[in-house]
């Protein structure tokens, strides 16, 4: 019985995981390869890039609901609500009733949430810009319409 040699995976940009890669592959390798990266630069914040995110929205959007970050974050709606208990237990968000709607939750950061925030976004911000020293100005404007305009096709189309 003869055995076929395993090919050798190929290492990011190499083979099928290079220019040569399908389209979604190569968005998901590179959104796998920033989150890592992200959890690495956040680690000792003791924020992971979800929540991260999460924070980020709940800035961007005060008052959000749980359903509107989960939207927003691209997050289920069941983890949305750990992510949601953690940053509260650890003192960065706060939550409020709606005005009118009670059982409506309204999320927004505390000071400790915003300064919290903050050292994140300058460790994101780093790497960011180690991601748009890759390209010149031009391809940055064509690749983030480029990101926009998948985003905006697929989602009418659904």
């Amino acid at each position: 019985m003869s055995h076929k040699p395993v090919p050798a995976i190929p290492r990011p940009g190499e083979g099928k995981r290079g220019p040569d890669g399908y389209l979604g592959y190569l968005l998901r390798q590179a959104s796998v390869a920033l989150r890592t990266a992200m959890d690495r630069a956040l680690v000792d914040q003791g924020l992971t890039s979800p929540q991260f995110a999460v924070l980020t929205m709940i800035v961007a959007y005060p008052g959000a609901s749980g359903a509107d970050l989960a939207r927003l974050a691209f997050l289920t709606p069941q983890t949305i609500n750990v992510i949601v208990r953690n940053l509260e237990r650890d003192g960065a968000i706060e939550k409020t009733a709606h005005a009118t709607h009670g059982r409506i939750l309204r999320l927004s950061a505390t000071a400790k949430g915003h300064a919290l925030l903050k050292r994140c976004r300058a460790r994101v911000a780093e790497l960011e810009a180690e991601l748009a020293g890759l390209l010149g100005r031009d391809e940055q404007r064509t690749v983030r319409r480029w990101l926009s305009s998948v985003a905006e096709k697929l989602a009418e189309d659904r």
